[in-house]
């Protein structure tokens, strides 16, 4: 049978809470969401107003693996759904995660969380930059801090600020408030800024994403800020053997050059002790014009 929950005044049927989802680590799809309502007052002000993709993966990461722009069949009538055109399909929708039942009725369908630079009352109007540095084996998070750091400085340089937090996978993403500008605009800066370390760090940094380059080098993949692409949101669950998060870190961590990778059981402490290190992110006073 499945328990109906509720959460904030709306009614959820919860499913499968047993399921290992992860075999590596032994956790539960009731983990998972235990997670994500612990996590909800630092992850919702990410997601709020930004249409949602989901990667789904719901018999683990193992299992079959399945990328979703629209609304998910069942969706309950009271989840928002924004009108999101695209060139393919003019009246196309997307799910946007506002509150704590939306947040918990996603997670149920066991996703990753990935959202565009832009919000959903302004299509393609970027509030939002970000560098996802990629390491090409044998290099790895050290070297990606050794990058982010360099684009820190660099950003600092044109006024600009930086948070950084781990992609969950094997990079780290590093995020820009910026005033609102068309995605194309913030494009083309961030691509001129990946030319720019790799002309600067040449034995380290590439900005083209040509396999037969990659081994031992960061590639800055500048693309996601393209209005039609997604970067995995902050403090999402990810799709991988172990229950990674994307979570924020420090620059001193940064700093340190050491493995970061977080899984939920560090998160609820990390926010006790920093709080939402990404929350400048979401305070328009902070946004700043790009050059």
């Amino acid at each position: 049978m499945t328990p109906i929950t509720e959460v904030a005044g709306r009614r959820l049927a919860l499913s499968n809470l047993g399921k290992v989802i992860h075999p590596a680590t032994g956790t539960t799809k009731g983990e998972l969401l235990h997670y994500y309502a612990l996590t909800a007052p630092a992850l919702l002000p990410h997601l709020r107003d930004r249409p949602v993709s989901f990667l789904r993966y719901p018999d683990g990461p193992e299992g079959q693996l399945f990328f979703t722009k629209n609304p998910p069949p069942g969706t309950p009538s009271w989840v928002r759904v924004a009108p999101v055109p695209r060139s393919d399909d003019p009246g196309a929708r997307q799910v946007v995660v506002d509150d704590l039942p939306s947040l918990m009725w996603a997670a149920n369908l066991v996703v990753e969380f990935h959202t565009p630079q832009w919000r959903a009352r302004e299509p393609g109007i970027a509030d939002r930059m970000v560098f996802d540095l990629d390491p090409g084996a044998p290099a790895g998070i050290p070297e990606c801090c050794d990058v982010a750091l360099w684009l820190r400085e660099r950003l600092a340089a044109d006024g600009l600020g930086a948070w950084v937090k781990t992609s969950g996978s094997k990079g780290l993403h590093v995020l820009v408030p910026i005033a609102p500008a068309p995605s194309g605009e913030v494009s083309a800066y961030a691509k001129g800024l990946a030319v720019e370390g790799e002309a600067a760090l040449p034995g380290l940094v590439l900005h083209r994403m040509a396999r037969a380059l990659r081994p031992g080098k960061v590639f800055v993949d500048h693309s996601q800020n393209a209005a039609a692409k997604t970067t995995a949101t902050p403090y999402t669950l990810r799709a991988r053997a172990e229950p990674s998060v994307s979570a924020p870190v420090t620059w001193e961590e940064v700093e340190s050059r050491r493995e970061l990778a977080y899984l939920p059981g560090d998160i609820a402490p990390r926010l006790d002790r920093y709080g939402d290190l990404l929350a400048p992110l979401t305070d328009p006073a902070l946004a700043r014009p790009l050059p």
